[in-house]
């Protein structure tokens, strides 16, 4: 048997990586905005789809635990950032779209984060760029993840 290197074992540095450009994109929307990484994933899912969802729906494609989630809807929705609307599926139900002034932050940080992306990113070539994200839709295909957010509203 070879030698287990923890440092060559792809789950392990997948979960490096990740920890780290979450840290990294938490530093532009915690500093300016004070949102802790749940709450941007809220912000996010919502504010690409510019449409309302349920918050079971952001617990599936955030892969983020449903009281983590419930904890960051909560706030937002204390603060002003999101907005309850009734089911049309299920009258008991609702569902959570950005507030006016959610729409306002995310249109506003949202170029910030693709500047934190870029600048992430630097360290690769076009061609990497281009390798990592085929790589990358790959590993999700496989998983069964959603690999646009076309897909993902065809669900």
């Amino acid at each position: 048997m070879n030698e287990f290197d923890l440092f060559r074992f792809v789950p392990f540095r997948l979960n490096r990586l990740s920890a780290e450009v979450s840290a990294a994109l938490s530093e532009e929307y915690r500093t300016r905005y004070g949102l802790e990484i749940p709450e941007w994933r809220v912000l996010a899912t919502l504010g690409f789809g510019n449409a309302s969802c349920s918050a079971q729906f952001i617990v599936e494609s955030t892969r983020t635990h449903k009281s983590t989630i419930s904890r960051a809807v909560t706030n937002l929705l204390a603060r002003g950032l999101l907005e309850r609307i009734g089911s049309s599926d299920d009258r008991r139900a609702f569902e959570l779209k950005l507030s006016r002034a959610g729409r306002k932050l995310f249109d506003e940080l949202w170029p910030r984060l693709l500047a934190k992306e870029s600048e992430i990113l630097s360290c690769l070539s076009a061609q990497e760029r281009k390798q990592l994200a085929a790589i990358l839709n790959k590993l999700e295909t496989n998983f069964d993840l959603p690999t646009s957010s076309h897909e993902e509203a065809r669900k």
